[in-house]
């Protein structure tokens, strides 16, 4: 199958769960036989234009700077984005050169053909419904989560009706998990359109037996933890959705019953200087501790294999590729299971199978209960993690994920 993907992020530019699901997908699609090809944004017009990722036929047009000339014909609400308006000219220009490179380079001059679009979120779905127009084959409208719901109903209406006229044009909507299928058929979108496919992790990589004692122990005296005190591990880009601060609100109630216990915080984002200050106005410099940064993927590994256990208390999940790499590194979790939750699908929270606790992330005395629940027992839930690297092993491999999206293919080009 030839297919095309136009996805915002891609590597070396990965900024979240996104360009992770566009890079593994995309590879995987190559290795089982597919010939793939990848738009993405040329970040600061840095990156060579025709690349080879993993086998994957990378295009990144140059792009030029058309902020003020968008801007004369903005609407009231473009024109408050005031500096983020430059991101939004960006993302536009991207889409209509990758969009125009295709139908006129590709197709129409070198006379490539191609079965598929596949268009990741609002970042790249106006480049997939103009390709589909002028090459009049079906496209498939990837949402991994929603305007509305990444900024809790505070976000643009018009990126809010890029998605609606998504949905519309689209042969078929993959979206990450059945509570993200919930919230889009909340929104109008066709419940005959709306696919499921969960996202996954690569257990060869995500390995605990991968990562040596000694690293594990030099990771944990960077951050000066002790043999005899617990680490907590929060992952994620620092935003109010995360949940990052009400983990920070819930440390003392922990401490109070565990206080050999230490929370790392590792991400950046534009709530950091605000997490910084809620630490030094509760005291509790000397137990957390807030690293932001974007680290390598070896070196999140390694952190994910020093912790005792994993907390992911988001406001709005629609899936977390964190919970799944935290749960195939053998780490118990505790996750937020309230909304437009992925995590509660993902993460089992009783029973022979359970691999985690699920907590309401709004609720503070809510977040530090879930985590006690984990420190109080005798192996701090290893027998947990055991579990959660089993259910990755049995649903989440981006093999399965493949497969699974190359059927929904195959049915909408029968159709």
């Amino acid at each position: 199958m030839k297919i095309v993907h136009f996805s915002w992020e891609f590597p070396p530019t990965i900024v979240g769960g996104l360009g992770t699901v566009a890079m593994e997908l995309s590879s995987m699609q190559v290795k089982m036989g597919n010939e793939v090809v990848v738009f993405t944004l040329n970040k600061d017009n840095k990156l060579i234009t025709v690349d080879n990722f993993k086998g994957v036929e990378v295009h990144r047009p140059m792009i030029s700077d058309f902020t003020s000339t968008f801007f004369l014909f903005a609407d009231d609400e473009l024109r408050k984005w005031g500096e983020g308006f430059k991101f939004f000219a960006d993302v536009v220009t991207y889409n209509i050169l990758s969009a125009s490179k295709l139908v006129n380079l590709l197709v129409r001059k070198y006379g490539r053909v191609f079965d598929i679009i596949h268009a990741h979120d609002w970042l790249g779905i106006m480049a997939g419904i103009s390709a589909k127009k002028e090459l009049g084959i079906p496209l498939i409208f990837h949402v991994h989560s929603t305007e509305k719901g990444r900024t809790m109903g505070r976000g643009s209406k018009i990126i809010e009706e890029m998605e609606y006229a998504g949905g519309d044009e689209a042969d078929c909507v993959i979206t990450v998990s059945e509570a993200m299928r919930d919230e889009l058929y909340s929104m109008g979108f066709s419940p005959r359109k709306v696919k499921v496919c969960w996202n996954g992790v690569d257990p060869e990589k995500y390995n605990p037996a991968r990562v040596s004692e000694e690293e594990k122990l030099t990771l944990r005296e960077l951050y000066g933890i002790k043999n005899d005190e617990k680490m907590i591990l929060f992952i994620g880009r620092l935003v109010g959705v995360k949940g990052a601060d009400n983990l920070v609100k819930s440390m003392p109630m922990i401490l109070e019953e565990f206080p050999k216990t230490k929370l790392v915080i590792l991400g950046t984002g534009d709530m950091a200087e605000y997490i910084r200050l809620l630490i030094k106005s509760i005291g509790l410099q000397d137990e957390v501790i807030l690293r932001e940064e974007f680290v390598s993927e070896d070196e999140r590994i390694r952190h994910y294999a020093a912790a005792d256990l994993v907390v992911l208390p988001s406001l709005y999940e629609p899936f977390g590729i964190v919970c799944t790499e935290a749960m195939a590194m053998e780490k118990p979790v505790v996750v937020g299971a309230r909304g437009t939750s992925g995590m509660r699908e993902q993460v089992i929270p009783s029973g022979e199978e359970q691999c985690g606790i699920h907590i309401n992330p709004y609720d503070p005395n809510d977040i530090a209960w879930g985590v006690k629940e984990i420190l109080g027992r005798e192996d701090c839930g290893a027998w947990m993690g055991k579990n959660g690297r089993k259910r990755v092993l049995k649903y989440f491999r981006w093999d399965q994920v493949a497969e699974r999206i190359l059927r929904i293919y195959k049915e909408v080009i029968s159709r």
